[in-house]
């Protein structure tokens, strides 16, 4: 059997061949798709009424065509009666009919005008706005938020209950912002027809163009151009050139920005829930001063305070809420590599509950979690609290200005 035709590699596979990325966890730089792309994070579109945001170029010629036709509305007088002035845009076969004999005609020969006619002629971009930073892996993302969400409504349950519902927000990738230039060519009959329609044009400027349901960009114009030919045995001529030039966006739809860029997200929920206790049969109280030191999720066992089970029956002390619900954040001082003191005690728990010990505190350094097995011990005497750590565990020793936080049952002045 003979074997399989080797297939040649095309330039862009030899070249990657030779690419050595820095971080071979990141994949090689010109790939489009980062091979570390977490799947688990994207958000499917299946049933969602908003669709993935773009605005191409052709939006743009549109937004042109809807001022003109909805907003400035230019409009001329002849043989008594006001016409609305067509706009046209400029194809290929029109404008080479307009740069033969200056002007357009009908299917039936007859010359047009009143007309305006506008091409786009060049798209330069602008770099002095916002960068992406990378075109194949954004980085920077505009967040826009979804009012409502038919699967996660707000009902008068979720009212009763305090819960405030997860919010949906789309990002949108930061969009190549352009300067494109366009040509309008205005025909009309007489010159004070043209005038007309240059006073409107002019005063259009420097305005924003578009549909205010979709998208408005800023329009300016800085010069017009007059052109009025009389020859004999010919069609009277009488125009104006000019050129506008329309800051606008661009979000494509392609491959690379579905693939690597941010979609959708939701935010996260918060529960809070509250302790009732029961003085007596057929009585129930709120503890206040727990519910408003609640932090955003809290899972307390009553079964914990003698007496406030939740089958009833007994009193329950509110310092033992006070004390279980009571956690400070406080600064150390690092006074060598491997001691830390705060200046500081612990908190005196009820005769119902046990002292604090290491377990009953967190410390972090520089914003990273000191584990309990690095922790050699934690004592307080005479109001200040001594943290000893083991070097060797911890994988590093302390330095004079690092920052060293503890949060727990410290007491609550500084």
């Amino acid at each position: 059997m003979a074997g399989r035709k080797p297939i040649p590699k095309t330039q862009k596979e030899i070249s990657n061949s030779f690419v050595v990325p820095y971080d071979v966890t990141q994949g090689n730089p010109n790939d489009a798709v980062p091979s570390t792309k977490n799947r688990a994070l994207q958000q499917s579109w299946k049933g969602d009424t908003t669709k993935p945001f773009s605005i191409s170029i052709q939006d743009i010629d549109e937004a042109i065509f809807y001022y003109l036709e909805n907003v400035i509305k230019p409009t001329v007088k002849h043989n008594g009666e006001i016409l609305p002035v067509p706009v046209l845009y400029g194809s290929p076969e029109k404008w080479k009919s307009y740069q033969k004999d200056g002007y357009l005609r009908d299917l039936k020969g007859s010359l047009m005008a009143p007309l305006i006619v506008f091409k786009r002629e060049s798209m330069d971009k602008n770099r002095t706005i916002a960068n992406k930073l990378d075109a194949n892996n954004p980085h920077n993302y505009g967040v826009f938020q979804k009012n409502y969400s038919a699967k996660n409504a707000y009902s008068r349950f979720d009212l009763l209950n305090n819960r405030i519902p997860e919010k949906q927000y789309y990002a949108v990738v930061v969009p190549d912002y352009v300067t494109v230039t366009y040509t309008f060519i205005i025909f009309t009959y007489y010159v004070e027809q043209l005038n007309g329609i240059v006073e409107a044009m002019n005063y259009a400027s420097d305005a924003y163009w578009g549909d205010p349901e979709r998208f408005k960009f800023k329009a300016s114009i800085d010069s017009f151009g007059f052109q009025t030919q009389l020859e004999e045995s010919a069609e009277r001529v009488v125009r104006s050139t000019f050129t506008l030039k329309l800051n606008g966006h661009i979000i494509p739809d392609v491959i690379q920005k579905d693939t690597t860029a941010i979609s959708k997200f939701n935010n996260k929920t918060k529960t809070t829930l509250f302790f009732e206790t029961i003085n007596s049969p057929g009585t129930t109280s709120m503890i206040s001063s727990a519910r408003s030191s609640l932090p955003s999720t809290t899972f307390i066992d009553s079964n914990l305070v003698p007496g406030g089970g939740s089958s009833g029956g007994g009193s329950v002390d509110p310092s033992v809420f006070t004390y279980l619900i009571s956690n400070f954040q406080k600064t150390g001082t690092v006074t060598n590599s491997t001691t830390v003191t705060f200046n500081v005690g612990w908190l005196t728990p009820p005769a119902s509950i046990p002292p604090p010990d290491v377990n009953s505190f967190t410390f972090f350094c520089n914003g990273s979690l000191i584990e309990k097995s690095a922790i050699t011990s934690f004592t307080q005497a005479a109001g200040v609290s001594t943290l000893v750590v083991n070097t060797t565990s911890l994988g590093y020793i302390l330095a004079v200005g690092d920052e060293i936080v503890g949060i727990g049952k410290f007491e609550s002045g500084d």
